[in-house]
């Protein structure tokens, strides 16, 4: 390489620290003098249960014959103080994700689904719509800080309560539901006007720490007669102490989710740079629950990045009851596909994507309403291109593929029962991730900064 080549090299050379995404942050916020707001999840790499990996059945385990041999995956939460526990047919729940951020059609289509595979769908801010009611033989009731929609009528039919003490994507900030979605139906069951930017409180108005939340949890009991079970859900910061203040405040389920979970529209600064991965969560929630012997008393459900089969058994194994999942739920209704269907037959949407400025596989675009697919919006003709039935069959195929890749796995390692799955079955393929999960590098005893 002569002197002109090697300075052309260099002179085109990348900066790490300014790559043409910090260059394109950098100058974005110069001319405009506003944050990005976007929907989805981290898109950035992250120390994730892909880090982990099975040790299957050989010579010193024995692994179970799958078309003869049963694995039971039945899950029951709530046993702590309720009279009437969820129970559940798989230990994949769908997250709590609100009528505003998704259509109407999409809540329906949800609860359709859940129903099918025998799991449970969750009501999300803004209060219960009437289809995901009647669609859900197991419906959760979200109590957030907004109290939008919070009728103590619906608290009453739900089958549990959630609450919301923060979300993955954004621990120690609050929703965001913009104007463009707020349409009058919306408006109406939050209480506000149509057509203008919404953000929810970050904290609930009614309580300032884990005494209050006793207090709370206590209301909800007297609500609902000691009948349904109270999950208290953070998002992964400082999950040791939360998880452990969670159950000194009464909580039966405790729902811990990671920084790789979903939102429908919040500061990219908050959904890349805030909380932790919910791989470290995990630990964390486990060792909490077993320092206070409230393991298996206290049931414990993980979100946030939860995609596969495979990572339902990670999750298991690691020490969760139950999975909750949000964003794998959106894409198998639709979510960034080049086609939706109507009356059977698949449409392009790829137009549709152009126009707000991205392309299937690509789209973050739920706080704009204008979803291609029907999904993420409030647009009379838009939600039409998501059939409930149609978004309710997709959602149950991908529900039983992951159970049946989680039973897959669980027989592998030798089990009868999928929540028999446990530590020892695991090994890390790095560094990072064997330290975060506490769990040893794969072909050596090695826990990093544990041994």
């Amino acid at each position: 390489m002569n002197d002109a080549q090697s300075h052309q090299s260099i002179s085109r050379e990348a900066s790490w620290g300014y790559d043409s995404r910090m260059i394109s942050y950098i100058q974005n916020a110069a001319a405009h003098g506003l944050y990005e707001i976007r929907g989805l999840g981290a898109k950035r790499r992250l120390p994730h249960f892909d880090d982990l990996v099975f040790l299957g059945s050989s010579l010193s385990r024995y692994p179970l014959e799958g078309y003869r041999e049963k694995c039971t995956t039945k899950t029951v939460l709530g046993t702590r103080y309720a009279t009437k526990p969820i129970e559940l047919e798989i230990p994949i729940t769908i997250a709590g994700m609100s009528f505003g951020s998704l259509s109407a059609n999409v809540k329906e289509a949800l609860g359709l689904a859940a129903t099918a595979v025998g799991t449970s769908t969750t009501t999300g801010d803004g209060g219960m719509t009437s289809e995901e009611r009647l669609s859900s033989k197991t419906l959760i009731y979200q109590c957030l800080p907004s109290r939008y929609g919070f009728n103590p009528d619906d608290v009453r039919k739900a089958d549990a309560i959630e609450i919301v003490i923060g979300q993955g994507a954004k621990p120690g900030g609050g929703g965001m539901l913009l104007g463009q979605k707020i349409n009058p139906r919306v408006a109406q069951m939050r209480t506000l006007p149509e057509g203008v930017d919404q953000r929810s409180a970050c904290r609930h108005p009614d309580w300032t720490g884990p005494d209050d939340l006793t207090i709370k949890i206590q209301e909800l009991r007297e609500l609902t007669d000691w009948e349904k079970p109270i999950y208290v859900k953070v998002g992964a910061s400082r999950t040791f102490n939360d998880v452990k203040l969670a159950v000194h405040s009464g909580a039966d389920v405790i729902v811990v989710d990671g920084m790789q979970g979903g939102t429908a529209a919040t500061q990219s600064i908050f959904i890349e740079h805030v909380g932790i991965p919910t791989l470290a969560a995990v630990r964390q929630a486990v060792d909490a629950l077993e320092d206070l012997d409230m393991k298996g008393n206290v049931q414990l459900i993980v979100s946030g990045g939860i995609r596969t089969g495979a990572d339902v058994a990670k999750a298991i194994a690691m020490g969760a009851d139950a999975v909750s999942i949000g964003q794998g739920i959106l894409i198998a209704l639709g979510c960034n596909s080049e086609t939706y269907i109507q009356q059977g037959e698949h449409h392009s949407a790829i137009e549709d994507y152009a126009a707000i400025g991205t392309a299937p596989g690509f789209c973050h675009h739920c706080h704009t309403g204008k979803c291609p697919v029907g999904v993420t919006t409030q647009d009379a003709l838009l939600e039409k291109r998501l059939e409930p039935e149609v978004g309710a069959r997709r959602v149950e195929n991908y529900l039983k593929t992951l159970n049946m890749e989680l039973t897959t796995i669980a027989r592998a390692c030798g089990k009868q029962n999928i929540h028999h799955l446990e530590r020892e079955d695991l090994v890390a393929l790095t560094v990072e991730a064997a330290a975060m999960a506490r769990l040893p590098l794969a072909g050596t005893p090695w826990i990093p900064g544990w041994q």
